[in-house]
């Protein structure tokens, strides 16, 4: 540089200069996908644990649903008896025969009511799973949509990258900031 403020660039500080601002524009997209990447893998794992949970809750609503069952088979089978002793009571003639159903039929009506509320229990805990299964799945999805949209952002930015556009550089951001706003949704679980 002279004295008198006028400054003439040489050939090669030029070309130094373009090289320069190559370089920081790709080294900004290598860190941007590097993060993305890094932030990816997070989301996919969180997609893979939200799936897994919601498929060990479906498999525990199932239990329930199987117990629940069970306990149905259960009172329809002590109703069966209620019913013929109530039958009995109605064929047979000695009082102290009719008495012994009637008892029967008495303790079938209280071991029906317990057998009831256990059932109706069981079906209250399996609809729970299965609502947690629901809201699992839900958030599943959310963090495959924040997945799926930094992998695109990725390969935006490789595409950017090799063809020096800048619109695809924006596009790239502007992906991954939908990513990250899905991901902060399912992270809130919304």
């Amino acid at each position: 540089m002279s004295g008198s403020g006028f400054h003439v660039h040489g050939p090669h500080d030029h070309e130094m200069e373009h090289a320069a601002q190559g370089t920081n524009g790709s080294s900004r997209l290598a860190v941007a996908t590097a993060v993305l990447a890094t932030i990816g893998a997070i989301f996919s794992y969180m997609g893979g644990y939200t799936q897994a949970n919601a498929g060990l809750f479906k498999n525990n609503a199932a239990i329930k649903k199987t117990e629940a069952s069970n306990q149905w088979n259960y009172y329809q089978a002590k109703s069966s008896k209620q019913n013929l002793a109530e039958l009995s009571t109605v064929l047979v003639t000695q009082p102290e025969a009719k008495e012994k159903y009637r008892a029967a039929i008495q303790r079938y009506q209280t071991e029906k009511e317990d057998i009831k509320r256990k059932a109706e229990a069981l079906e209250k805990e399996s609809l729970d799973w299965d609502h947690q299964s629901d809201a699992q799945m839900h958030q599943h999805h959310r963090w495959s949509q924040a997945t799926t949209m930094l992998q695109v952002a990725i390969a935006l930015a490789a595409i950017a990258l090799l063809t020096r556009r800048n619109w695809m550089e924006y596009a790239m951001f502007g992906l991954a900031s939908v990513g990250l706003v899905l991901g902060g949704m399912a992270y809130l679980h919304l």
